[in-house]
């Protein structure tokens, strides 16, 4: 059984299917709105529920391990080529399997990636020997500060869910774990690796994975191409979901063709 859950809508084995990868505190929700226009469009789609850190730390910690949980994902629910969509961690992920499994990875779209700047600020500098938890208007401010250039884009139960998961030591550990993850990863062979068409979609005032590393380390591949959204921060498909999505379909339409 994989690790993770997932929601699947119109996949089949004769079209690519476009698997929304986890970010590493954020559950599925963060894709509602990509995969609704998708599933309306007729696009088969498959989004995982569960974030990074809500798995177990030996998988957490591995980025080839969580892409072979993908795959089991994909596996079982009969998606054969896909088209990979990811954020913030689950971007290391994606490339990785661009790279390990070409015959079946059609195109990578790809958001707020770690690994090319020192650990991202996710806004969790906390003590807990004074109190200093994942919870309360404290916490909440620190957290939408670090992920968005503007406004409030999560709901109550969004920021809720996400206070009660960074509050299980298990979860913290999964973290910790995927964080170093991070830091020992090659990017950059990686991305010397992938031959399928890439579009990195990133806004333009991320402050946890500024968008200026991922620019200089994917100029002159030419495999990949860089959109950058203005006014947003780390987690475009919430904070100008019809911008992204918009980028998105129109990078299907161009790769896989549309479906209507």
């Amino acid at each position: 059984m994989p690790a993770f859950t997932y929601t699947a809508r119109g996949v089949t084995p004769e079209h690519p299917t476009v698997v929304f990868v986890s970010a590493l505190f954020a559950g599925g929700w963060i894709w509602d709105h990509p995969v609704e226009h998708l599933a309306v469009r007729g696009q088969g789609v498959l989004a995982l529920d569960q974030p990074v850190c809500d798995v177990d730390a030996k998988i957490a910690g591995s980025i080839e391990r969580l892409g072979d949980e993908v795959m089991a994902c994909c596996d079982e629910a009969g998606a054969d080529r896909l088209v990979l969509c990811a954020n913030s961690l689950g971007g290391l992920v994606a490339l990785d399997l661009a790279m390990r499994h070409p015959e079946r990875v059609v195109a990578l779209v790809i958001s707020g990636a770690p690994g090319l700047t020192p650990d991202p600020d996710v806004g969790l500098g906390m003590d807990r020997r004074t109190g200093n938890t994942p919870r309360g208007p404290e916490f909440e401010e620190r957290m939408l500060a670090a992920l968005f250039h503007r406004g409030r884009h999560f709901t109550d139960d969004q920021l809720r869910e996400c206070g009660e998961l960074l509050a299980r030591p298990s979860s913290m550990v999964s973290m910790a774990r995927s964080l170093r993850a991070t830091r020992t990863y090659p990017i950059r062979d990686a991305l010397a690796a992938v031959t399928c068409p890439t579009r990195m979609i990133w806004g333009r005032h991320d402050r946890m994975t500024p968008v200026d590393s991922w620019s200089e380390a994917t100029a002159g591949l030419e495999h990949f191409q860089m959109e950058i959204i203005e006014d947003c921060g780390h987690i475009p498909m919430l904070e100008k979901s019809e911008q992204y999505t918009g980028s998105l379909a129109d990078f299907l339409d161009h790769t896989i063709g549309a479906r209507t």
